[in-house]
């Protein structure tokens, strides 16, 4: 868990520290001055990647094991944040923003299906949630860092202290984390899994029939009669959740500097918004492994909405506090807490595959955050606005979530399709 956890704070590092340099290159004082345009769609680069490697390389994990992947992501992230460094181009810096997007994508779904898999069957959601506050905290890191290191080193120093991180971590990552147990039982390494689950005291889920489909088999898995409905749903869920969380990460400063707030108080509510979801995200992962992971995100998403709604009155400093906090908690959160649903969802032989292509799916949503909130907020339409557009997405992932159907169901309906389709056969 805490090689996993390691591995998304230095995920979360390297894809804010962008944010953390905007300001050097747009205010002329770096060798490159970049106008908000170019700022945006280099920015855009990463998700991109994120997106390309969420997918591709979910599916690969499915195939060649998870440490390989988590390896060889680290690795990939960390060569190109240096690439990014010691880019002597605008261009050159976009391109390996966008090679360091794809091992960033790379890494979620493999480090979200080894702690599903490594977890206690009880504790999945809970365990998730703290193993995936790294990101946030590796945000607030990245924040931190650059508050002392950009004036006395450069902008470029940021990106190489995350090439390090990442670095660092490799030889550990090597040393020490284990494949995952239920993909050597499906390759027929009975003895290494069995020996990972005396070790680990896991529970080996029960392998299906060893085929040679490959990663077009995987992929088509996704879209048989039992898991449709869930994975479509959750495409939808993971999207509504990442175009908040990267929506208002983007725009939640610059709207409250707009609705009169000085620039720290401004500042201080983005700050707010990731603290919220470190401490609420457990919290909340606990619930769900309590009363289930279905009407936990279906609450989070609605509290989400009406706490953005809210945001919209004027109101004394300390009560929006409090509900950009919870609107934290309640995005951040929510998404985290969706892909361990998502993870619980799927058997464990198509674990990553469908965690990867919902990530990389609702990567649309990441995308289309920061558009949709400057579209919003250049629209003329009132403050008010940007609180009410930001509510609708959260809407629409409530409701996602409160029509995924019951995982029993689908285990059996998917069932009775193998019994079906080994009937069939000669």
């Amino acid at each position: 868990m805490a090689l996993c956890s390691a591995a998304i704070i230095i995920d979360g590092y390297d894809l804010i520290v962008y944010g953390t340099v905007v300001p050097t290159l747009a205010d002329g004082s770096a060798e490159w001055t970049l106008g908000a345009a170019e700022i945006g769609r280099i920015g855009s680069y990463a998700l991109i990647g994120m997106l390309i490697g969420a997918m591709v390389i979910g599916t690969i994990t499915d195939l060649v094991g998870r440490r390989r992947v988590m390896l060889g992501c680290i690795a990939w992230f960390s060569i190109a944040m240096g690439l990014a460094a010691a880019a002597p181009t605008v261009e050159l810096f976009g391109f390996a923003r966008f090679i360091a997007g794809i091992g960033l994508g790379g890494v979620v779904p493999t480090a979200i299906a080894l702690t599903i898999e490594y977890a206690h069957p009880k504790r999945r959601s809970t365990t998730n949630a703290f193993m995936f506050s790294g990101y946030s905290i590796g945000g607030i890191v990245a924040s931190l860092t650059a508050i002392g290191v950009i004036p006395a080193l450069g902008w470029r120093a940021m990106f190489w202290i995350g090439a390090i991180l990442g670095l660092l971590l490799l030889p550990v990552a090597w040393r020490m984390l284990p494949e995952s147990a239920n993909y050597l039982l499906l390759r027929g390494r009975d003895a290494e899994a069995a020996e990972l689950a005396a070790r680990y005291d896991l529970t080996l889920e029960k392998a299906p029939p060893r085929t040679k489909e490959g990663p077009a088999g995987a992929i088509k898995s996704l879209f048989g009669r039992p898991f449709l409905t869930g994975t479509l749903l959750f495409w939808l869920g993971t999207g509504a959740g990442l175009l908040l969380v990267y929506g208002l990460n983007t725009w939640l400063a610059q709207i409250m500097r707009q609705a009169g707030y000085p620039l720290g108080s401004a500042l201080a509510f983005l700050l707010v918004l990731n603290l919220g979801a470190i401490v609420g995200t457990p919290l909340l992962g606990m619930a769900a492994d309590r009363f289930g992971s279905k009407p936990v995100t279906f609450g989070m998403f609605a509290v989400a909405a009406v706490s953005i709604f809210l945001m919209s009155f004027r109101l004394p400093s300390a009560l929006l506090f409090a509900l950009v906090a919870i609107a934290g908690a309640c995005t951040i959160g929510t998404t985290v807490l969706v892909n361990a649903y998502t993870a619980n969802f799927y058997p464990a032989h198509m674990r990553a595959t469908g965690l990867g292509w919902a990530l990389g799916v609702g990567r649309l949503g990441a995308i289309c955050g920061p558009i949709y909130g400057g579209a919003v907020l250049a629209s003329g339409w009132g403050i008010e606005a940007n609180f009410y557009a930001f509510a609708i997405p959260a809407v629409v992932g409530a409701l996602a979530m409160l029509i995924v159907p019951a995982r029993q169901d689908v285990v059996s309906e998917s069932r009775r399709e193998a019994d079906r389709t080994a009937a069939s056969q000669p």
